[in-house]
């Protein structure tokens, strides 16, 4: 079932996955895009998130339902005809995430856990809280390293760099729910989704 969040007033999450994908109406631009993909899973993905982007904005921004997406420079899914429509999108596995708000830049990223995560992956990744996350049971680490990259992609797609920009210095400490970096704000939505989930956004613009 797909799961619909609020980290923030006025930011909505909405959850979903490829088996089940929320029940989005589909445009004829969405599966064009399909079909100039490379394989069956990379289209089953691709359409899973568009329904459930779809989804997400005929409940809360109706008037962007059926619209056009666009890519900025970096990537970074935007909707030119209506550019007040912060949206970002997020696919691990099986498991689809869409993120929009008005008049903010948004990033939202979901994560399975892998199965392992080794140490010098933590001195890369995680170099003031590797100790931390070593002490802890094998499973125990993936999630909580999960979590942390969820944050740095997060943030990445909401300053527009990805994250291999700036926001891979980002990095909360096991177990934070919320933080602010360079301008953004955070939320891991630990007490909500049954997988790691989090989302970026940034100030109120003033619409122009």
């Amino acid at each position: 079932m797909p799961l619909s969040l609020a980290p923030a007033p006025g930011v909505w999450v909405l959850l979903s996955s490829t088996r089940d994908p929320a029940a989005g109406r589909l445009t004829a631009q969405d599966r064009a895009h399909a079909r100039r993909l490379t394989g069956p899973a990379r289209r089953r993905a691709h359409l899973a998130g568009r329904r459930t982007l779809r989804a997400l904005l005929a409940e809360r921004f109706p008037e962007a339902a059926a619209a056009t997406v666009g890519y900025g420079p970096t990537g970074r899914p935007v909707l030119p005809d209506l550019p007040r429509v912060g949206v970002s999108v997020s696919h691990s596995g099986t498991a689809v995430a869409v993120c929009a708000a008005y008049d903010r830049e948004v990033g939202v990223d979901v994560q399975q856990p892998p199965q392992e995560v080794a140490a010098s992956l933590l001195r890369w990744c995680a170099p003031h809280h590797r100790t931390t996350l070593l002490a802890l049971p094998e499973h125990a680490r993936a999630t909580e390293f999960a979590w942390l990259w969820t944050v740095k992609e997060a943030l990445g797609k909401a300053a527009g760099t990805g994250v291999a920009g700036a926001a891979f210095h980002a990095e909360p400490a096991p177990g934070d729910t919320h933080g602010a970096w360079d301008g953004l704000n955070w939320t891991s939505l630990r007490n909500s989704s049954p997988l790691p989930l989090s989302c970026a956004y940034g100030p109120i613009r003033e619409p122009t």
